[in-house]
């Protein structure tokens, strides 16, 4: 049965009649949209991030990790193009409005256009960061573009050039949307709705954490925001200065994932979830039909505790030596072991208790990592947020089974972005950030000692502790970086693929990382040396260092657990 194995990370509607989605399993599948029936399914190499249909309905567009978008036939979904020139992830592509001509947006910090045939017709260069969205001006040959960097970029096909730069003051910015009448929303990680006219932009506080996605639709006037802080809005846009009103707000079910939504009619939304389907929103109801979203095996965590393997993922569902023992109802990214008692977190901002589900905190924004540490000689754990928080957390007193019971003791400013890792070695407090940042801080006063922006060359994805306060890091950039204080010893690893996650043998000699393309390479600290091995073409999600068993275990997107001896 053709259904998704990973996240729907993108979702298109095509007249009532189609839709489709991208998955983080490498699937895009076309849907007939009345029966919720899957149709058809094609194949990336990577991850598959976004799908939009043809202004005909002729044709589909996907954008993938695999540093390419294809382009194929509906309904059968065909092969009839592949755009390769991208150095890195594509993560949009949309067709032009009345040619056969279409753009993508890419990390390499490009902006390309392409021919139905694949032939490149046109590529921008100027953004200085990872190109997010991309989107046609009505009735122009015209682009906009968002990007990591702060800004929005207008691009002229006729000259080949910029014939516009705003700077949204460095905020990063992961969609735009754009209506018939020229109009341009951008969605920034505060939380706003930028609109941009007349050379100026007019920023309205919309959400209490990033908007990861804006959809337009011109029938319905209506502008939606999703965000993290796990509501979509409805703005109505009904002046000529474009200023939004707000006409709904909605909470997302935990199955949601608010990267993508559709209008499938002008009172029906459609959303990608953590699940196997879609979910459908009616809008005049404000009701949610999530037949036939199915939980899937992807994983995203492991940890061993007291001799037992814990793993959880998209489901929520925490795994003990691959026994189901409990439910936490939603998506988690993380497990961490600390006094007596193994935590988890994730989507919805709430910290759980892994063996039983209780939640022990909630937040505004998504859980991203945590690490354990002694203060005071009691146990404490910090949470990294995607909001940039550390939450410090003492484990102290007896709840069940000699487990401590959980208080909130600080909140430290870790970075103004996603925290992406967090690691404590000898008093000394590390966090790595979407922005390329790293802080470092004392576990003792919980006072900041140092940060460093531009920490990394692209995206930091997690880091890990090495002995006598030294730590190593991985990114983007495909490197390893070995910590001393606040220098860095960076290291060309064997990835050619986005490191996604890094754990260290407890001597500090053994360092492996991990690849959203399936690899592991561990590197040998004395000898210089890496062995290499890729046992799944699905991504890996986390690693953790067994000690007692002096091994490394690795979490894959396709629900496997690898183990990797030192």
């Amino acid at each position: 049965m053709i259904r998704h194995q990973g996240p729907i990370s993108g979702i298109a509607t095509q007249g009532g009649r189609y839709v489709a989605t991208a998955g983080y399993d490498n699937q895009i599948i076309l849907w007939e949209a009345k029966t919720r029936r899957p149709l058809a399914r094609a194949v990336h190499d990577h991850l598959a991030n976004q799908v939009t249909f043809s202004p005909d309905g002729r044709y589909l567009l996907s954008s993938s990790s695999d540093y390419t978008a294809r382009l194929w036939s509906v309904p059968d979904l065909k092969l009839r193009a592949v755009l390769s020139d991208h150095d890195d992830d594509v993560e949009m592509s949309v067709f032009h409005p009345s040619r056969e001509l279409l753009a993508t947006a890419s990390r390499d910090h490009h902006v390309r256009v392409y021919d139905y045939a694949g032939t490149s017709v046109a590529r921008f260069t100027g953004h200085r960061a990872d190109v997010i969205s991309v989107e046609w001006l009505s009735g122009s040959d015209e682009l906009v573009s968002s990007s990591d960097d702060g800004t929005v970029k207008r691009w002229s096909l006729a000259t080949g050039g910029l014939t516009a730069d705003i700077d949204l003051d460095g905020v990063e910015t992961d969609t735009i949307a754009i209506t018939a009448s020229g109009l341009v929303y951008a969605g920034n990680d505060k939380g706003e709705v930028v609109a941009l006219a007349d050379g100026g932009t007019q920023a309205f506080p919309a959400h209490e954490a990033g908007i990861k996605r804006l959809v337009w639709n011109e029938e319905a006037a209506s502008l939606v925001s999703l965000s993290y802080d796990r509501t979509l809005k409805i703005w109505r846009i009904g002046s000529a200065e474009g200023r939004p009103v707000l006409a709904r707000t909605a909470v997302l079910p935990a199955q949601v994932w608010p990267r993508s939504c559709a209008f499938l009619d002008q009172g029906t939304l459609v959303f990608g979830t953590f699940g196997s389907s879609y979910a459908v929103y009616d809008i005049a109801r404000d009701a949610w039909d999530l037949d036939g979203v199915e939980p899937t095996s992807a994983l995203n965590a492991v940890t061993v505790a007291g001799g037992r393997v814990y793993t959880v993922g998209d489901s929520g569902v925490v795994h003990i030596d691959g026994e189901a023992t409990a439910r936490m109802g939603s998506l988690c990214n993380f497990l961490v072991a600390v006094g007596g008692r193994v935590l988890a977190g994730g989507q919805l901002g709430r910290l759980f208790d892994a063996d039983t589900g209780a939640v022990l905190l909630e937040h505004r924004s998504p859980l991203n990592c945590a690490a354990a540490f002694e203060r005071d000689g009691a146990p404490h754990v910090v949470v990294g947020a995607y909001t940039g928080e550390g939450l410090v957390l003492r484990v102290d007193g007896t709840a069940g089974n000699g487990a401590g019971a959980v208080r909130h003791v600080a909140t430290l400013p870790l970075h103004a972005n996603a925290v992406k890792g967090v690691a404590v070695s000898d008093g000394t407090l590390f966090a790595v950030c979407a922005d390329t940042a790293a802080s470092w801080f004392r576990t003792d006063t919980l006072a900041e000692t140092a940060r460093l922006e531009g920490a990394h060359g692209r995206i930091a994805n997690g880091c890990a502790a090495l002995p006598g306060g030294r730590f190593a890091s991985v990114s983007r950039d495909l490197k390893l970086r070995l910590w001393q204080g606040t220098e860095a010893l960076p290291l060309p690893t064997p990835h050619d693929h986005s490191v996604k996650c890094v754990a260290a043998s407890a001597d500090g000699r053994h360092i492996a990382t991990g690849s959203y393309f399936g690899t592991l390479a561990a590197h040998d600290t004395v000898t210089g040396a890496w062995r290499v091995t890729r046992p799944t073409t699905a991504g890996i999600s986390s690693l953790h260092y067994d000690a007692a068993a002096d091994r490394f275990l690795a979490t894959s997107y396709d629900g496997g657990v690898h183990e990797l001896p030192r």
